[in-house]
């Protein structure tokens, strides 16, 4: 988005305010400078060239502050690293007034150069009160930030006996055990009294970083880190013969939506059927409990992604009853940070100086804190039925409010500094994502902020040997799009 007038006003506005403040810093330093040189004597050419020459070190001081580059970072983004920059900028500025000393040595000359005494004092003095104030004013901003602001309600963080009670003593099997959700549900699982954690992930640097996390955080319980895929059914079975889990935490998925756009073999066979042949084994295993983490985007899908959830939670729940396993899924939107979510992406993007790219200026989604997100989950799991539980996650975010609150944060000013351009919607995305947990919609459980879906949602034509012999006969992406529309996708 272009500035529009208001916005160039509101950007000049600010950088005729910091020079303003410059000019004042600037004069407090250059006069400081003359009363100490001069112990408040009056100069020998007079208070009247000494007032001119004061203009001389202002328009040296701020040329080369814009020479230098100073100018083009806000006040809000200056950090110790600009360090450098400043310095070069006054140790420029003393050598242009040190050469106007030295080549205008007339007398007459006295108000277009500082004495040469006056000229070092005052340079430093004027670097340290203007960088000093740009650091002092990126302090008093970032005081004032939060991460947790952009949720634009009051984070809640879940966890009481029922979750410790379910976890005491256990040995839990996480699946995703690397990715943002699956670590957070790992660290929260090991410090809630389990006996031992088994952090399934097929990245080799995601479970090397969660497994060096648990280590040094010396955890209560014994993380064990597995490379498996969890579609590799031999490497599986041994997991589950070695460790006897009784609790499945299943947090491995593909959840970017564009990308399983464009792949949507892979996210019908990674979500779905790896999900329901999980659950077999885990049913063969003796597994008590087995949670899926889902998304309100298995909700009236029209995504690929979504509806790949969507039959993952079909198949998953199909188990039921087959066994002593009991399966249940649960439902939230957007975690804050996230990998593969707009959050990371803005941060970049602010970070190249812009501009941020939203979809449509409409857009809203939900928004939770990971630590909030996995809190509930884990209340969810202990509630002890199956079926599909969603989660109350209060009003959604406008996604151009995000973006707005997180330049803010970077220490700039929206449209102003960085600014924001709508790309249109892509292929699979909505405006709103639904969390209906309207009593119509949704039973209520004994806790405030979990509820039971009363209708999950169409599941025509579902059968889990169907679902797997269509996968593995390598059906085209327009194929895949259309097997799961008719038997999942939105009506």
């Amino acid at each position: 988005m272009d500035r529009n007038g208001r916005q160039w006003a509101l950007f000049v506005a600010t950088r005729l305010a910091g020079l303003g403040t410059d000019t004042c810093l600037l004069a407090v330093a250059y006069w400081a400078a003359v009363f100490v040189r001069l112990d408040f004597a009056e100069p020998l050419c007079g208070w009247r060239a000494t007032a001119l020459s004061f203009i001389s070190f202002w328009l040296v001081e701020i040329l080369c502050l814009c020479a230098t580059g100073c100018y083009k970072l806000p006040w809000r983004r200056t950090c110790t690293l600009d360090l450098p920059r400043y310095m070069g900028s006054f140790l420029l500025g003393a050598v242009v007034l040190t050469a106007m000393r030295w080549f205008l040595p007339a007398l007459e000359s006295a108000h277009l150069r500082p004495p040469y005494s006056v000229t070092v004092i005052a340079t430093v003095f004027a670097f340290c009160s203007v960088l000093g104030m740009r650091l002092l004013w990126r302090f008093y901003s970032q005081a004032r930030q939060d991460e947790k602001k952009l949720l634009r309600r009051r984070e809640k963080i879940a966890g009481g006996e029922d979750v410790l009670a379910m976890l005491r003593d256990k040995t839990v099997l996480v699946t995703g055990a690397g990715g943002t959700i699956g670590s957070e549900i790992v660290r929260q699982v090991a410090r809630s009294g389990a006996q031992r954690v088994i952090m399934v992930e097929r990245g080799e640097n995601a479970l090397y970083e969660i497994d060096r996390e648990m280590r040094a955080a010396g955890a209560n319980a014994d993380c064990i880190p597995e490379m498996v895929d969890i579609r590799d059914a031999d490497r599986m079975h041994r997991v589950f013969a070695q460790w006897r889990p009784q609790i499945v935490l299943h947090a491995a998925a593909y959840k970017h939506v564009p990308m399983v756009e464009k792949n949507p073999l892979e996210g019908l066979r990674n979500n779905a059927v790896a999900t329901r042949r999980l659950g077999e084994w885990a049913r063969e295993a003796g597994v008590e409990r087995f949670v899926m983490i889902s998304t309100d985007k298995a909700v009236n899908p029209i995504s690929v992604m979504g509806m790949t959830k969507r039959l993952a939670e079909v198949l998953l729940l199909e188990l039921n009853g087959t066994g002593t396993t009991l399966f249940c899924c649960v439902r939230f939107g957007n975690v804050l940070g996230s990998s593969g979510s707009v959050v990371p992406l803005f941060r970049e993007q602010i970070a190249q100086r812009g501009p941020v790219t939203i979809t449509h200026p409409d857009m809203k989604r939900y928004f939770m804190s990971v630590e909030e997100a996995v809190g509930l989950v884990l209340e969810a799991s202990a509630q002890g039925g199956g079926g599909i539980y969603t989660l109350d996650m209060g009003e959604p975010v406008k996604i151009v409010d995000l973006a707005e609150d997180l330049i803010r944060q970077a220490g700039y000013k929206p449209y102003v500094d960085i600014p924001i351009v709508f790309t249109g919607i892509r292929p699979g995305e909505k405006l709103f994502e639904e969390l209906n947990v309207s009593e119509k919609n949704a039973y209520k459980t004994g806790h405030a902020r979990i509820y039971v879906c009363r209708e999950a949602g169409r599941a025509e034509g579902v059968d889990a040997a169907d679902v797997e012999a269509f996968a593995a006969g390598c059906p085209s992406g327009d194929e895949v799009r259309a097997y799961l529309k008719a038997r999942v996708g939105a009506a």
